[in-house]
């Protein structure tokens, strides 16, 4: 069974920094696309980053680019994020998600599983 379980949430100033954890167990990041999507009050969930294949490609939203970063770290299967120069608008709940496929997918009804999501406030 594939579990995640993110961490790292907290609330920051803006133009502060972030690192958001997603301990995963149960799968092998070789087989599976793995991502960061958040989703804030009253607004549907998006993608921020993703990471997939044997070569660890990377995927970023407009938003994310050159801001965020994502990695995965094979020993330890935790994946990631990044956040610098943090903005109020990335204040969200932020999920882990895992979608069994090489292929990169964007949208969010095509990831199962979820981790239980971290909250992340950027106050200005």
């Amino acid at each position: 069974q594939v579990q995640l379980v993110e961490s790292g949430g907290g609330l920051v100033h803006t133009g502060g920094s972030l690192r958001l954890s997603c301990a995963a167990s149960g799968l092998s990041f070789s087989d599976y696309v793995m991502a960061w999507f958040r989703q804030a009050p009253g607004k549907e969930r998006e993608m921020v980053a993703a990471i997939y294949g044997s070569d660890s490609s990377t995927y970023y939203a407009d938003h994310a680019k050159g801001r965020f970063t994502i990695s995965r770290d094979s020993a330890k299967f935790t994946v990631d994020l990044q956040m610098n120069s943090l903005k109020s608008e990335d204040t969200a709940v932020y999920f882990c998600a895992a979608r069994r496929s090489r292929r990169l997918a964007i949208t969010a009804p095509l990831y199962d599983p979820w981790g239980q999501g971290t909250q992340v406030t950027v106050s200005s």
